[in-house]
């Protein structure tokens, strides 16, 4: 008998994920919040909203009733935006076994708190670290669902709860490593939504390769720091779910954050560029989030905290390099 999981998420990620599962073997019910679109994925095998030209496999059925997606789930993959995680967690929780494993598909931190999502997964659920898990890496919905071949990290710090989740998402395309850095892991993917951002708005602004060769490895630099500072590994972050995710991420035109800075760069004002984008860009919000984390552990972050600036303060990127540009000298070490 495949195992069920189900999905809590029906955007473009979350479909992607639950198409991984399916053809891995499992059985998989994909909550939607909206009924047309559940209706829609049951009725076409596509997701018109977000995925329109994919046709989704069989092992997939769509509902907006949590009870029904949690029921006799043996995991479930948590999968929206980082700021709304614990409003909609609480409203599941009840529907969900003691037993279910939780898996966090967010890349954000949580603004007010500073606290990552496996925190907000525990406050919530009361849920001890072996139930709690994180995917991470360079993970593009758009060339996963053509199927293209892709690596990740599944992390746990029970291996053998790791190891179960492997096996449940690994598929012919799909590749997962298993780790027990959870910290690590869930920080490389949020920071590089944030270095993203920057490079983004590089792009945008017309600087050169340089330049943004320079944002993703100093911004590696910074990620690592605060990894360090909060107990991770900082090999961690020279895996998949460090750099591996942070050029994907800084690289490709299939990406949020990319997109969204590059539009800033061009001139666009913050509400201009929120407009224009379809799909939330989650380095947006939690670039705030990040800097806060920082400064509570004495992590020095220039890049995040420009980055801050530029989005939500409103500095022109040009002040905004000089400034970078202009910081006292020091060894590329630190």
């Amino acid at each position: 008998m495949p195992t069920r999981i189900a999905v809590f998420g029906a955007g473009s990620w979350g479909t992607a994920f639950a198409m991984i599962l399916a053809d891995a073997g499992c059985e998989v019910a994909l909550w939607g919040r909206r009924p047309e679109l559940v209706d829609a994925i049951n009725t076409t095998s596509r997701n018109p909203d977000y995925l329109p030209d994919v046709i989704l496999p069989p092992g997939i059925s769509a509902t907006a009733d949590a009870a029904q997606a949690a029921k006799g789930a043996s995991a479930a993959i948590l999968c929206v935006t980082a700021q709304t995680l614990r409003a909609n967690l609480a409203a599941w929780a009840p529907y969900l076994d003691e037993d279910t494993v939780l898996v966090s598909l967010m890349k954000g931190v949580e603004l007010g708190t500073a606290k990552l999502m496996s925190e907000v997964i525990a406050e919530v659920t009361g849920a001890g670290p072996e139930r709690i898990a994180v995917v991470s890496g360079p993970n593009l919905s758009g060339e996963i669902v053509r199927r293209q071949p892709a690596a990740s990290v599944v992390a746990c710090v029970d291996e053998a709860v790791a190891a179960r989740l492997q096996e449940a998402c690994r598929t012919q395309y799909f590749r997962p490593y298993t780790s027990a850095d959870v910290i690590g892991c869930e920080l490389g993917g949020a920071v590089k939504n944030v270095i993203a951002l920057a490079v983004g708005i590089a792009d945008g602004h017309g600087l050169g390769d340089n330049t943004k060769a320079a944002l993703i490895t100093r911004g590696l630099a910074e990620t690592t720091r605060l990894a360090r500072a909060m107990g991770a590994d900082a090999h961690t972050l020279a895996g998949l779910a460090g750099m591996g995710d942070l050029v994907a991420t800084c690289s490709s035109p299939l990406s949020r954050n990319h997109t969204f800075g590059a539009n800033l760069g061009r001139g666009l004002t913050l509400a201009e560029t929120i407009a224009v984008t379809k799909q939330t860009a989650e380095g947006v919000p939690s670039c705030r989030a990040v800097l806060d984390l920082a400064r509570r552990h004495g992590v020095e972050m220039p890049i995040t905290e420009t980055v801050v600036d530029i989005v939500h303060g409103g500095q022109p990127p040009q002040d905004a390099v000089k400034a970078l540009m202009s910081r006292a000298a020091k060894p590329e070490r630190r």
